[in-house]
């Protein structure tokens, strides 16, 4: 994906989620640390720029203390939590760049549960590679990309990248 495809994949996820909502009452976006920090601010700009009056809290969550791999590799916090907004009762989307196995997903769910009950939690992703471990499916997409265990894929606002691995 290159930086024209990563904007138009923004825009049409930041429409998919207000037509989803009819508007952007009760809604909240919350970036997953790190990588889904960058791709919450530019959906929050795509929103705004689609709803000028519509205010959408946006929020950060670092989901480290969450994760169900703990004991199996070493815990370190990606960056700090904000969500200084009341979650219940509304609509979170969660956003982060790259969906794989589901694990940082599901570690996100239970971070947000300790803010308050939203109403629903939904869940945004530039790229959805397959290869889950987790029954999680994303509620918007911007691309399904096809990828073998061993690649790495690297999404920012210049494109996506794929680094192939050794394994086929």
């Amino acid at each position: 994906m290159s930086a024209d495809d990563v904007r138009r994949a923004i825009t049409r996820i930041a429409h998919e989620i207000l037509e989803r909502q009819q508007g952007p009452a009760q809604l909240a976006i919350v970036g997953l640390q790190r990588g889904g920090a960058w791709l919450a601010e530019a959906i929050i700009d795509a929103l705004h720029q689609i709803e000028p009056n519509g205010a959408v809290p946006l929020g950060y969550l670092d989901v480290s203390m969450h994760r169900d791999d703990i004991g199996l590799r070493p815990v370190v916090p990606g960056a700090i939590s904000r969500i200084d907004f009341p979650v219940d009762g509304a609509t979170v989307v969660l956003v982060d760049d790259v969906l794989y196995t589901g694990r940082t997903v599901r570690a996100a769910m239970e971070g947000i549960n300790t803010y308050g009950r939203p109403r629903s939690i939904q869940l945004a992703v530039l790229v959805d590679r397959g290869h889950r471990e987790l029954p999680i499916r994303p509620d918007y997409v911007g691309k399904n990309l096809p990828t073998h265990l061993a690649d790495d894929v690297r999404a920012t606002r210049d494109g996506v990248v794929v680094s192939r691995g050794a394994a086929s």
